[in-house]
């Protein structure tokens, strides 16, 4: 994590994917509305606190979201202090506006313990969405099968999908996140078995639950 000080009101972080995953949490939550991403960027501001003099309290903050394409994730953060110290608020306020990624960054990879476990995510899905919705999540969903493990490959995400964050919430109960890499996407199509191409999630719905 890497913060910069560029004005009284105005602070720039910088977070790598490697940050994310020390906290337990990937790109597509990260980026929704979710509780930890609201404790990601409350820790952000105390370390600001601490490392620059970049003081929040009874202030509102208004959080610029952008994902680049190498896994890093710039924060612009400006605070607007309250002239009405009467009625100052006791806790920071955010408002966290999330910009659409600077290039194609919406892949990502999830890895199930068996075929069953891919299955499950998959009836959920069905019970919990429309079909159309499921579809129009991502362009292509890949299923492989790689050392005794099941991946799901999502590509051509839709980052501003309504069921963004409860697709993204509910895989995380069956699977568990792989920090995207070219180089490991790569291993998994020479070395891995192609079980389901293109539209894995909807044909496993159709052929197997």
């Amino acid at each position: 994590m890497k913060i910069e000080k560029l004005n009284d009101n105005k602070i720039r972080i910088t977070l790598n994917m490697d940050d994310l995953t020390e906290r337990n949490i990937d790109f597509h939550s990260f980026m929704s509305n979710s509780i930890e991403s609201q404790d990601i960027f409350l820790d952000m501001l105390d370390k600001a606190e601490k490392e620059v003099g970049f003081y929040t309290d009874e202030s509102r903050v208004m959080i610029e979201a952008l994902a680049l394409k190498n896994g890093h994730f710039i924060f612009t953060i400006t605070k607007f202090d309250y002239k009405d110290e009467t009625n100052s608020p006791k806790k920071k306020v955010l408002h966290i506006r999330r910009k659409n990624p600077s290039v194609n960054l919406t892949k990502t990879i999830y890895s199930f313990e068996s075929f069953d476990a891919f299955c499950e995510f998959c009836k959920f899905l069905r019970d919990t969405l429309d079909d159309e919705d499921v579809s129009n999540f991502a362009k292509s969903t890949d299923l492989y099968e790689y050392n005794s493990n099941y991946y799901l490959i999502f590509s051509g995400i839709n980052i501003n999908s309504i069921n963004l964050e409860h697709i993204c919430s509910a895989i995380t109960e069956f699977a568990d996140f792989v920090n995207i890499s070219e180089l490991f996407e790569s291993k998994i199509k020479e070395y891995g078995k192609l079980i389901i191409s293109d539209s894995a999630i909807d044909t496993c719905i159709e052929h197997f639950i």
